[in-house]
């Protein structure tokens, strides 16, 4: 077991961890056995029964790493152990709520209620209900309040939590979660990443083992101000809790922000094997998604390809949920796009059930593709497409799907000008499109644009014969996405045309 409830738990834990690290003469023994469970190390002290205290801590450090279906069905088991349990159920109704991911659908709202009504109706200690009504601060009047309103009042009622029980370790790990989720990606001084830092990190150094601790720090930690300051968090994260693979994952969010591809590959390569073993689709597909990124800035194209082709191959993918949705469009996308491939490009189709601001990832590459076809073709339908995802979620109130959306349209319509011989049209599209990008930080589902619009505006320029101007806007763009391979080749390019005048 990997938490730590009791000294005869923490006494089987560490001879688990000895025995799985002997050497040769134990080896055969060794595969006779599977490997102990590693998560991590959790204390959550609960008024239930002592029996489930072990497994409570478990469910808690699964929810930690986001191994959300097992944290529910461990927290299940735990209620059933013990039924006078009132935290067990709060811990189911936190399994719905994905913070830094997609928002739960109607369903899973309503078990959520649920959930934290059969924690009241139980008796709880003081502390104990301040959880379970924090958990119901987010859940309440889910037919009325918006995603955002109930994130920030889970964010409060949790700050509250934190301040009325200060000693409360448990507490100061979510109310950092819940300000990771309710800061603004328009907020480039990164205001709420910095006050969970200053949560996370002295917990941090007391409790170096808390899978919770490492992991929000990455999450805090993934933007190009800060990515620095969260390596050290990405390195350990994979010892503390590889038993997750959502931990094994992580740390490639820091390594892809400073450019270290070898270690991304390392990172998610482990992710994936450790996802298909465990039946979890959605992160096998989030860590092959940023193994082609990976492999694609290494130059290591066939590896990419074959990523590419193994997700292809699972037919019975369906884009409707984000996390697989995502991955499995923009994976041939990358791969297209990246390698010059215009006609593959044109010809890509989003996945079924694709949500607008994934499908408007498509319908750009088919656009892009025909822009920069030889010869051009028209790309007016696909334009059209992604205006109507930008309109779609407009309506719908996503705001930040909407402006990335829109950034894809105006990329879209800036080849298209220089298609058409209106080069500086095309660059000025494209450098207002750079401008809303670099304004909006983007979510941890994805590890970055396609291709950033700043080594976009560089190639057109670079085109234009004005190699000094693209120069300057490739060194921009490495600053914000360190080690991209287009934008390392465009410096290049930019210096030998500058070197020829």
């Amino acid at each position: 077991m990997g938490f730590v409830s009791s000294r005869r738990a923490r006494t089987i834990f560490v001879v688990a961890v000895v025995c799985a690290g002997v050497g040769a003469a134990r080896a055969a023994e060794e595969h006779a056995h599977p490997i102990p469970e590693k998560l991590g190390n959790v204390t959550f002290k609960t008024s239930c029964s002592p029996e489930v205290q072990a497994p409570f801590n478990r469910a808690v450090a699964l929810l930690h790493s986001f191994t959300y279906q097992a944290a529910e069905q461990a927290f299940r088991d735990v209620s059933r152990r013990d039924p006078k349990c009132a935290m067990a159920h709060w811990g189911v109704a936190l399994s719905y709520y994905h913070p830094l991911w997609e928002a739960p659908d109607a369903a899973h709202l309503r078990a959520g209620l649920n959930e934290v009504d059969a924690a009241r109706a139980l008796d709880a200690t003081a502390r104990e209900q301040a959880y379970i009504e924090a958990a119901g601060a987010y859940y309440r009047e889910s037919n009325q309040l918006s995603y955002a309103e109930r994130a920030r009042a889970y964010e409060q009622a949790m700050a509250g939590v934190a301040a009325r029980y200060p000693d409360d370790v448990e507490a100061r790990i979510f109310h950092a979660l819940s300000l990771l989720a309710t800061a603004s990606p328009t907020d480039r001084t990164h205001a709420k990443q910095k006050q969970a830092i200053q949560i996370l990190e002295p917990l941090y150094l007391k409790y170096p083992d808390h899978p919770g601790l490492a992991h929000y720090l990455i999450h805090a930690c993934d933007s190009s101000e800060l990515a620095a300051r969260g390596l050290a968090a990405a390195r350990a994260y994979s010892q503390i809790a590889p038993s997750a693979p959502h931990a094994l994952h992580m740390p490639s969010h820091i390594f892809t922000r400073l450019g270290l591809w070898d270690d991304s590959v390392a990172s998610n390569l482990a992710a994936r094997d450790a996802a298909r073993a465990q039946g979890d689709v959605g992160e096998e597909l989030h860590s092959m998604d940023y193994l082609t990124y990976a492999y694609l800035q290494l130059g290591r194209v066939s590896e990419a390809q074959q990523i590419v082709s193994d997700a292809a191959a699972r037919t019975s993918l369906s884009g409707a949920e984000f996390k697989i949705g995502y991955a499995a469009n923009a994976m041939p996308v990358r791969l297209a796009i990246e390698q010059g491939r215009w006609a593959t490009a044109a010809k890509l189709e989003p996945l079924a059930g694709s949500p607008p601001q994934v499908a408007a990832i498509v319908y750009w590459a088919r656009a892009v593709g025909q822009a920069r076809g030889n010869p051009p073709q028209n790309d007016a339908a696909d334009i059209a497409r992604i205006a109507e995802c930008r309109q779609e979620l407009e309506t719908a109130g996503s705001q930040y799907w909407a402006t990335q959306t829109g950034v894809l349209e105006q990329e879209a319509r800036a080849w298209t000008a220089v298609a058409g011989g209106d080069a500086q049209k095309g660059i000025d599209l494209m450098r207002a499109a750079a401008d809303k990008e670099d304004a909006v930080e983007k979510l941890p589902l994805t590890p970055g644009p396609i291709v950033p619009a700043r080594e976009q505006l560089g190639e057109i320029l670079l085109a234009a014969g004005r190699p000094a101007d693209a120069l300057s806007e490739f060194q921009s763009a490495l600053k914000g996405a360190p080690g991209r391979r287009g934008a390392l080749q465009g410096v290049a390019r930019a210096q030998e045309q500058l070197a020829r005048q």
